[in-house]
């Protein structure tokens, strides 16, 4: 993590809020960049030099194509280009050198070594909001920055730097010029920041360290003990995902932004695409509208179309990570994409509700095994327990973790539905001062399990 997590809460996060208000208004994108930049050199100060050069370049592009794009098309054309050519080639270096030179090199090809580099935190987010800036001017979706500073503010803005939502230029253009802070907007920051927190802290930390144990005790699985253990692994990485984004959201709203919501409860969805419109909805909606739609979408015939999916679905597997599992990730989703849309989603439309529920959560489940391990072997191991590899349906340890986290894994199913919001709602309106009560309950209890917790992972750091 950039900054441990009470550092951040306890000393980070008031003073830059405390400069941040201070300061003019004329001055708050200035602070904000330089804050940001602090943040991410924090734990990664050599790589402070890699973003400053992606976005002067990005910046620079961008003034090209506006500068050009009534006069000199062609020109403005190639300047996009090149922009494009050049964040993936910044993010191709560094996240998939060492696997394309891995596996040149077990095809017996050696002229090439490995760099064994760090991943640049956040870097697969960051590339793909830095190339939304470009080809949006490109298509005239927005206008050009004209402030280097304020372009810089918009790309490592410290709540959602690192891992999301990612957030395009043209959503937040008219704000990172001028915005207004109100009383509201401040409160309901703090209330979801801190219902991002508990996501995290309370929930995620938690459930994950069950995963933890299951998913290392090969020896002693049973059918129903793997099934238990993916279902707590889906658990910890949604509300650790859906928690950072809450988390970002809110922190962006006190400091004036509006972030589109990046989830939208994907765990009730009726089919595999319900899913994918529910899921990390800012990188869908990316892919859709700077990859999908270009390539002709569904506009050029059935078989076309399914080109698409393909090509969209292993770029999305291999964006979470260098490695064959993401890859295969990807290629599995696509393929049951495709086939819902052949010919599965006509009868999931008039299947009973509880049936299409089921078919997805087990797809979904299915597919986490291929994200949860990086190693192929283990990967198959593990689908191998789920469908009855060991012979044992179930045995004592079965029992243990039903018993012992029976009460963590109910909150965990009604959290990641609508209920626990619907209630939510209904309290707020009869009770309005139970509101701030019980968001700082929540946050001392966050602090208390944050002090006493030694495993608080970021699943998604790693991308």
């Amino acid at each position: 993590m950039v900054f441990s997590s009470l550092t951040f809460l306890f000393a980070y996060l008031p003073i830059v809020l405390l400069v941040y208000f201070l300061s003019p208004m004329r001055w708050r994108n200035l602070v904000l960049f330089i804050v940001s930049l602090f943040f991410y050199g924090w734990g990664e100060p050599i790589y402070v030099v890699v973003m400053v050069f992606s976005i002067i370049v990005n910046w620079l592009f961008g003034n090209v194509i506006e500068n050009n794009i009534d006069t000199n098309h062609q020109k403005s054309k190639r300047a996009l280009i090149f922009c494009i050519a050049f964040n993936l080639l910044l993010l191709g270096f560094f996240k998939y050198w060492d696997f394309l030179v891995t596996n040149l090199n077990a095809l017996g090809i050696t002229f090439l070594k490995p760099l064994n580099l760090g991943l640049p935190i956040g870097i697969s987010f960051y590339t793909f909001q830095t190339m939304s800036y470009p080809i949006d001017l490109y298509r005239k979706h927005t206008t050009v920055q004209k402030s280097l500073i304020s372009f810089g503010a918009y790309v490592c803005m410290f709540p959602q730097l690192i891992a999301g939502p990612i957030v395009r230029y043209s959503d937040i253009a008219m704000e990172l010029n001028k915005r207004n802070i109100t009383s509201t907007d401040f409160y309901d920051g703090i209330r979801r920041f801190t219902c991002g927190l508990a996501k995290k802290v309370l929930l995620a930390n938690n459930v994950g360290l069950v995963w933890e144990e299951i998913s290392t005790l090969p020896m002693y699985q049973s059918t129903l003990t793997a099934w238990l253990g993916i279902i707590c692994f889906a658990f910890q990485i949604y509300f650790d995902f859906s928690g950072y984004s809450d988390m970002a959201i809110g922190l962006g709203r006190i400091l004036g932004f509006h972030f589109l919501e990046n989830f939208n409860y994907p765990y009730i969805s009726k089919s595999i695409t319900d899913f994918w419109r529910r899921w990390h909805m800012s990188l869908s909606y990316w892919f859709r509208d700077y990859v999908y739609i270009p390539l002709g979408g569904n506009r050029k015939g059935l078989s076309h179309q399914i080109l698409n999916i393909c090509i969209v679905w292993l770029l999305t597997g291999f964006w979470h990570g260098a490695s064959w599992n993401f890859v295969l990730w990807g290629v599995f989703y696509g393929f049951v994409l495709i086939l819902e849309k052949l010919f599965l989603l006509k009868y999931l439309e008039k299947a009973p509700r509880i049936l299409t529920h089921l078919y997805t959560l087990f797809i979904v489940l299915i597919a986490w095994v291929l994200f949860a391990f990086t190693d192929m072997k283990q990967v198959f191991q593990y689908l191998g327990y789920l469908f009855g590899s060991k012979g044992v349906l179930f045995n004592g340890l079965t029992t243990f973790y039903v018993r012992n986290y029976f009460i963590l894994l109910l909150v965990c199913v009604i959290a990641c539905t609508p209920i626990s919001q619907t209630k939510w709602n209904f309290l707020k309106g009869k009770h309005e001062w139970i509101t701030p009560i019980l968001t700082t309950l929540v946050f001392i209890l966050c602090i208390a399990f944050i002090v006493d917790a030694s495993y608080n992972p970021f699943l998604y750091f790693r991308f």
